[in-house]
């Protein structure tokens, strides 16, 4: 009864590189910032509080970058009720449609 149901809705998903990208950069200029101000920390004879500033930026951003991801995700999940009288095509480029590579000689 259950396995019915779940034929009858198609579940894509339409997540590509390019809709990460912008909060890719961002987390990597938020890196490069702390890691800024941690040389400074150092030159500074503060070894401790340099290391605690790297720390401190890199825990405070990482459950940000890790809510980003998987809202943005979600955002890129689309379900569609199919017919039941609507042949399912596999999809081009389908991982699971590819055959494995085969040694020769």
């Amino acid at each position: 009864m259950i396995n019915n149901q779940i034929q009858k809705y198609r579940f894509v998903c339409t997540l590509t590189f390019g809709d990460i990208y912008g909060q890719i950069i961002v987390w990597l200029i938020t890196i490069t910032i702390s890691l800024a101000t941690a040389l400074a920390l150092m030159g500074a004879r503060k070894p401790v509080y340099a290391l605690a500033a790297v720390g401190l930026v890199v825990l405070l951003s990482l459950p940000f970058l890790l809510f980003s991801f998987v809202t943005t995700l979600l955002n890129h999940i689309e379900l569609s009720p199919v017919d039941a009288s609507t042949k399912m095509e596999p999809i081009p480029g389908n991982v699971s449609q590819q055959r494995p590579v085969e040694a020769t000689g």
